[in-house]
């Protein structure tokens, strides 16, 4: 393994487990880390080979090495997506972006080709912003106070948004493992990614995508209104919409066998 190898790894804490095919890579979501995915982990690994690692900016990743400009759009992050699928050597894997990462999984696919299986889309959303006939959920005006909220208080939005983006209210441990994943951001870092996040248009970055994209979404996602899987699935050229028996934002959190039962399927079909 060649030094530039070991520091990409290092970087951004990359795990792998599994030794199943193909190699599924999942990538979390705004405000979390990597071991979001851990209740689907045990899930796939006897099937596939899995691949986890933080997002530069959180987790066990080098915070230092933190680049305002660099991830001042998700091109930094695909970017860095495609320097661990090549650290890894890795043959058409299926990329996995829940929420915000699933346009970094586009934005990776969209360069490399066919040295992408797939992509699976866990809650995406091209836009937040509404757009002419696009409803995305939001005015421009709703994300201006959002992040003027978040500016002001990042602690006490992380601690009120989390239960309504868990949207399982009867389910208070998975709300509170949300809130404790915001909380333990670095705050400057999140206040940053959170305008990359929401202020972002990749609709045509999406319509551009030629690989295989499965779209799942949930019922009551206050982030992700039904309309936006919806135009996804007409304006992308080889989509497929699945509405998964959840509720709310972070199934791979609350719902974890009915989203791994999606992933399964559906990367099976790719492999077969």
């Amino acid at each position: 393994m060649t030094t530039a190898t070991t520091t990409v790894l290092q970087r951004h804490d990359v795990r792998t487990t599994g030794t199943g095919h193909p190699t599924l890579v999942l990538i979390h979501g705004y405000g979390c880390d990597k071991t979001m995915w851990d209740s689907v982990i045990p899930l796939l690994k006897d099937d596939f080979r899995i691949v986890t690692y933080d997002l530069l900016g959180c987790g066990a990743s080098d915070i230092s090495q933190y680049d305002k400009v660099r991830y001042g759009t998700l091109d930094g992050h695909a970017s860095d997506l495609v320097d661990v699928i090549d650290a890894l050597e890795l043959e058409q894997p299926i990329l996995v972006g829940h929420s915000v990462s699933a346009m970094t999984a586009t934005l990776a696919a969209n360069r490399l080709g066919d040295r992408v299986g797939a992509v699976v889309m866990v809650c995406p959303s091209p836009s937040f912003i509404n757009h002419d006939d696009y409803v995305g959920g939001f005015e421009t005006q709703d994300i201006d106070a959002l992040l003027e909220t978040l500016d002001a208080n990042y602690l006490g939005w992380s601690s009120e948004m989390a239960p309504a983006i868990m949207g399982t209210p009867d389910k208070p441990e998975h709300c509170e493992r949300l809130t404790n994943s915001f909380c333990q951001a670095d705050p400057d870092i999140a206040r940053h990614f959170a305008r990359v996040t929401f202020r972002a248009d990749h609709r045509a970055d999406v319509q551009a995508l030629t690989h295989d994209a499965l779209v799942m979404q949930c019922r009551d996602d206050v982030i992700v209104p039904e309309a936006v899987g919806l135009w996804m699935e007409r304006n992308m050229q080889a989509a497929k919409l699945f509405t998964l028996d959840a509720t709310g934002h972070c199934p791979h959190i609350s719902y974890p066998r009915e989203t791994s039962d999606a992933i399964r399927q559906f990367a099976k079909g790719q492999a077969g």
